[in-house]
């Protein structure tokens, strides 16, 4: 009996000892991780104090600086603004897309020092830039605006030759009158869409505006893949009465022939007699 008191005491001072083991482990590894973190490395890096437009100018007054982990620095961010800005006007830097208010500008999303920045640096490799004429009708409302794709479909002929066809698709957009801006989201009335085009697009291109009619189709933010469409004319916007029967005339297929027209008739009687007379 003694015995049996002795090992569950023994057993019961192991554990004991072990809990203690384990509670000042895990209150120093708790501990090691607080001191870590209180002396992280922070450093500086420049940040935007306001909304940057694209192409404008970056001065002393649109930057800041704020505390980053030195260990979490993006790849081209500047750590001091006296190294980004130029005090010499002709040589400032300009913004290739527009930033917001605390992002972290980087060498990517700026201009070469005193570089122009126009259209050309939304172009991507081996494209080319194309203006069309547009109005409130063929420009879906004015809803369309920089950054969003489009169909162009070609209207030309007249009258019963009147015709339609889809001559390009998946186009972007990259300009509405002499806006490029991709983050504006207010409907305007334009009178010229610049869009993005290849060399073999833009001949095609320059040759519908001369045929017809350019209209813009805008596309779902959806992925839709290209599909073949047919060109379509006055006419198929009418039911058709369908194909025309063919019979077999000496083993020939040919249509066959037009019904006789129906002539109305009224029957006049008199006396005895009657006579059918054709209204003419």
């Amino acid at each position: 009996m003694r015995i049996k008191s002795f090992i569950i005491t023994l057993v019961g001072v192991g554990m004991a000892a072990g809990s203690v083991f384990l509670a000042k482990d895990y209150i120093g590894k708790q501990e090691g991780a607080a001191v870590a973190s209180a002396s992280q490395e922070m450093v500086d890096i420049v940040v935007a104090r306001e909304d940057i437009d694209f192409g404008q100018p970056i001065g002393l007054h649109s930057l800041t600086t704020q505390a980053w982990p030195a260990n979490a620095v993006p790849n081209g961010a500047y750590t001091s603004v006296n190294a980004l800005v130029s005090t010499d006007p002709d040589q400032s830097r300009r913004a290739l897309t527009r930033l917001y208010q605390g992002e972290v500008v980087l060498s990517s999303k700026l201009s070469r020092p005193g570089e122009r920045v126009t259209i050309v640096q939304k172009l991507g490799e081996n494209t080319r830039a194309m203006a069309i004429k547009v109005d409130a009708t063929t420009a879906v409302g004015g809803f369309v605006t920089p950054g969003d794709f489009v169909d162009i479909v070609l209207t030309e002929g007249g009258s019963s030759q009147l015709r339609a066809g889809t001559i390009l698709q998946n186009i972007r957009v990259i300009g509405v009158d002499q806006q490029s801006e991709e983050n504006s989201d207010q409907p305007v009335v334009a009178r010229t869409v610049t869009v993005e085009v290849t060399a073999d697009q833009g001949q095609r291109l320059a040759l519908a505006q001369r045929a017809g009619t350019l209209s813009l189709t805008l596309r779902t933010l959806n992925s839709v893949e290209n599909e073949e469409l047919e060109l379509i004319q006055l006419d198929d916007l009418f039911h058709n009465s369908g194909p025309k029967e063919v019979v077999e005339v000496n083993g020939n297929a040919e249509p066959a022939p037009a019904p006789a027209p129906v002539r109305r008739s009224v029957t006049v009687r008199r006396g005895v007699t009657e006579e059918t007379v054709y209204v003419k």
